[in-house]
């Protein structure tokens, strides 16, 4: 599986975003699919996961953010609201074989990253 994200920039304190990631391969469907973020200087950290059914979904305490997917189009999606500047980071789609995962190492493919900036 190889993923593309996108939909990253520059959005002002309280805006919103919409990241998409784009997954090639036909197994797709089959894949518990998430989102992480790493700022400068910080670990990467999970955000949300989402089941290959799109039946369950999962989220880190406080996110303001929406993950959903689409399997026909072989597309996971986060949707981001009330955006601060600490959101700042670079953003990452990752694909796991399992179930729902939240640490790094259970996933198996990762995307190159979409960065999003958010000014005070």
């Amino acid at each position: 599986v190889q993923l593309q994200a996108s939909g990253g920039g520059l959005v002002q304190a309280g805006g919103s975003l919409r990241l998409s990631c784009k997954a090639s391969g036909r197994t797709f469907s089959s894949y518990t699919m998430g989102w992480f973020r790493q700022a400068p200087g910080k670990e990467r950290e999970f955000i949300a996961a989402i089941s290959w059914s799109a039946g369950r979904t999962y989220y880190a305490d406080s996110v303001r953010f929406s993950i959903s997917r689409d399997n026909a189009k072989n597309m996971v999606y986060l949707q981001m609201a009330s955006l601060k500047p600490e959101d700042t980071a670079l953003y990452y789609c990752a694909a796991a074989r399992g179930k729902i995962a939240t640490l790094t190492y259970e996933y198996d493919y990762w995307g190159q990253g979409t960065q999003v900036t958010v000014s005070s």
